[in-house]
């Protein structure tokens, strides 16, 4: 087992204990935090307001105070109708009393059914059993002389009376001054911050940006942008979903409907809980002024309905791109954030990690942040398809490779993921890495998906074709015949593996695509370097293609490709040393490439070096020189 170094150690428990000093300021400051974090989220749905009236030519001050002020009134009456039409809920609630008493009986069970037929003589018993108990009890007594009865009596229990002492008027003034002064000192902070908007973002870059400058400003700017179209995408949702909720109330004939309506929207920006506690009052509302079941299950079925469409539909497709968070992160926020700071975290719990992800993407040393919050995927495709395979689950090995073809093509499909996963598995087994058994599930789960990938590319090709040739013969006069298009003989390709099955997987994604492209390609299998030359010998190919996973494959690759050349000296040399990362030309020389022959990389550069080998033996056998065609071609 490799060991960690001092120095990894060091930084992690230094690592580990910075989280907890910053956890603990956040619990233990959040008195002065709070009013902070509200004040800025204020400043971030207020700031397009501001900068409207700022275009408009209002000085910065009194574009401020309107947008405040506003902002202040719109508060206090949508909360003074509300307080009204709660009070006005609670004054009906006596006249309801009916209908409440009727549904509480109509809950019980009847008194002639089974089980209270059961209930009661389980009770008669006891009582039964309780009475002859007490009646022995008084004969055994009545034994006794009057005095001991007097000295076991039990005493007589002495009455206890509690006392609540006079409430402190300074401590009922204190629990109402409270929250007001924390509601002041966030619309001070919140007019301080959109004042001085500017100035406060040159610090924040001066103090944390220092030698960063394009790091932090990028993140500012990304985590601005993000923040302010989440929140406003969450203003319209939630307003939206008040509106129908309050139209679908009052259509159920469920009284004060505008008040749950706004309810409903201002909960909403509490994730997770924001909803159900905002339907709990109206349906109690519907169950007690209602005289039968219908309109309580159908105030249930609205809250239902429109929560389920409005969580599964519209919210994913609306915040997937503006917030870059996952939605466990969102649900794991959530729990955080109310854990620190209470309701008030609750509200912030989204914005404030969506700061976080930003910092993790643009900061390199905060960046499993990004990777443990954010929505990116972790895995590149190569990764996740070579992780999938070496848990054994070659279905999801399969799915990572359908979605990756459904906006790429297959050559790429086979260059970017294929490939890379094959050679992360060479790299793996050539360090000890992996057993036997799993390597083997590897290589042949590869070669069965390879095939299922092929039968469908060629039904795909075969279906196009169709439908093109139908398409063309239809949009032809009928006085024109098309005229057969002349066709030399197929140029043939071998793909040789240098070393092991990896490489004669490779082989095997080349052939494929060569023969996707109007070639005559043949894939051999891994065996004997005699055996393998012989077949090439027999089957005398134009080209010969050499597939090679470095770095393992390379000194392979060498003394093939010098074998090839003594047995076939007329025929084409392509050496595919994939996903190489030093200097090709080095590479050239050290695998001693000479003439014609070619290295390539990449399998679409394979098959394009096939089409200028093909154009040239064109060339040739017509005495017509493509020239120009060609050099067209390598460029």
């Amino acid at each position: 087992m490799a060991r960690t170094s001092p120095a990894k150690d060091i930084s992690r428990i230094l690592t580990l204990f910075a989280a907890v000093v910053v956890i603990g300021t956040l619990y233990f400051a959040r008195e002065m935090l709070v009013p902070l974090a509200l004040a800025i989220l204020f400043t971030f749905v207020l700031t397009p307001l501001v900068g409207l009236l700022e275009r408009m030519h209002f000085p910065r001050f009194l574009a401020v105070f309107l947008t405040v002020a506003l902002a202040v009134v719109g508060v206090g009456i949508a909360g003074w109708t509300v307080a009204n039409q709660l009070l006005d809920v609670t004054n009906q609630l006596p006249g309801y009393k009916s209908n409440i008493k009727t549904k509480i009986d109509s809950i019980r069970s009847p008194k002639s059914s089974r089980l209270d037929n059961a209930a009661n003589a389980v009770k008669e018993i006891g009582k039964e059993i309780t009475d002859s108990s007490a009646d022995t009890a008084e004969n055994a007594s009545a034994k006794t002389s009057g005095k001991t009865k007097a000295a076991i009596a039990p005493p007589k229990p002495a009455q206890v009376q509690v006392y609540q002492p006079a409430a402190n008027p300074l401590e009922s003034l204190s629990s109402v001054i409270t929250p007001v002064g924390s509601a002041i000192i966030v619309l001070v902070l919140t007019i301080f911050t959109l004042a001085g908007r500017e100035d406060l973002r040159n610090r924040v870059i001066g103090l944390a940006g220092h030698g960063h400058l394009n790091v932090m400003t990028q993140a500012l700017n990304d985590a601005g942008a993000r923040v302010s179209r989440y929140l406003l995408m969450q203003l319209l949702v939630n307003t939206g979903y008040g509106v129908v909720v309050g139209v679908g109330l009052y259509f159920i004939h469920v009284p004060n409907a505008l008040l749950w309506g706004t309810v409903a929207a201002l909960f909403r920006f509490l994730p997770y809980i924001g909803a159900p506690l905002a339907a709990i009052l109206p349906i109690l509302l519907s169950l007690a002024i209602s005289p039968t079941w219908t309109q309580p299950v159908e105030t249930l079925l609205l809250y239902l309905v429109v929560e389920l469409v409005v969580a599964n539909f519209l919210e994913p497709l609306l915040y997937g791109a503006n917030t870059g968070i996952s939605s466990f992160a969102i649900l794991f926020a959530a729990i955080f954030w109310a854990l620190i700071w209470g309701p008030i975290g609750l509200l912030l719990s989204t914005p404030l990690t969506v700061c976080l992800v930003v910092i993790g993407r643009h900061v390199p040393t905060l960046s499993f942040l990004n990777v443990l919050l954010g929505d990116q995927p972790v895995l590149p495709p190569e990764a996740h398809y070579y992780q999938r395979l070496l848990a054994s689950d070659q279905n999801e090995a399969k799915h990572v490779l359908e979605e990756y073809l459904k906006d790429h093509p297959l050559e790429e499909l086979y260059d970017c993921v294929v490939v890379p996963a094959l050679a992360l598995a060479e790299q793996d087994r050539h360090h000890d890495d992996l057993d036997a058994i799993t390597e083997q599930f590897i290589v042949q789960s590869t070669k069965e998906l390879l095939e299922e990938l092929a039968d469908k590319t060629k039904e795909a090709e075969t279906v196009a074709k169709e439908k093109a040739s139908v398409e063309e013969t239809t949009t032809l006069p009928p006085a024109v015949e098309k005229t057969p298009m002349l066709s030399g003989p197929l140029t043939s390709i071998v793909c040789l593996p240098a070393r092991d099955e990896a490489d004669e997987i490779v082989g095997i994604m080349l052939a494929q695509l060569l023969e996707n492209a109007g070639y005559r390609a043949q894939a051999l299998a891994i065996g004997t370097t005699t055996d393998m030359l012989a077949q090439v010998k027999a089957s005398a190919p134009d080209i010969v293609c050499i597939s090679a996973l470095p770095p393992f494959a390379l000194l392979h690759a060498r003394e093939l490709y010098k074998k090839i050349r003594s047995v076939l000296p007329d025929a084409k040399v392509v050496i595919g040393l994939w996903k190489f990362a030093g200097d090709p030309i080095k590479a050239s020389g050290r695998l001693n490439i000479a003439g014609e022959d070619k290295l390539v990389l990449t399998l679409a550069q394979t098959v394009l070096q096939a089409g200028v080998f093909r154009d040239l033996e064109a060339a040739q056998r017509s005495k017509h020189p493509a020239e120009v065609h060609i050099t067209e071609k390598l460029a």
